[in-house]
């Protein structure tokens, strides 16, 4: 049986989404991220949460810059849905990829909640680390082949 429940939302479904997290994310939502994590102590060091933020926004707050590269996620980054077999009762999580030039492809999970009893939104970022192998556009459900302009030929 297969250990990880995963699925692929709507497009409308994850523009709704990244609506709602750019929402949550403007208007005070708390933010959970674990630079250090357990599941990294027996990972190379390159695919830790630790290494990418370091790596990528060095003398920056980790909390602030992962909330600003979550402002600039869209359904194009969209990988798929997942359960969260660990904790079935909780919200499922989302996967998305980013490719930053020079310096790699960077996998994102995350997963937004309302928690508490006056229902404060947090956003649990599980993993923004760099992909241990390329991403491909066939990973991605709503991102377009690139099309060379047809007038581009004509500059040739």
């Amino acid at each position: 049986m297969d250990k990880v429940k995963s699925r692929v939302e709507s497009e409308i479904e994850i523009k709704a989404f990244v609506q709602n997290l750019r929402y949550a994310l403007s208007n005070g939502a708390r933010m959970e991220f674990q630079i250090h994590r357990r599941v990294d102590e027996d990972r190379p060091e390159l695919y830790t949460n630790e290494y990418a933020v370091n790596r990528l926004f060095p003398n920056e707050d980790p909390v602030s810059a992962i909330k600003r590269e979550l402002m600039s996620i869209s359904e194009k980054d969209y990988i798929q849905t997942v359960k969260d077999l660990r904790f079935p009762n909780r919200s499922e999580m989302r996967e998305f990829g980013k490719k930053y030039d020079g310096e790699g492809d960077v996998y994102i999970k995350l997963r937004v909640e309302l928690i508490g009893i006056y229902g404060s939104t947090t956003i649990f970022v599980m993993s923004f680390h760099f992909a241990e192998k390329p991403f491909a556009t066939k990973m991605f459900p709503f991102k377009k082949e690139e099309v060379p302009d047809e007038n581009e030929s004509d500059l040739i």
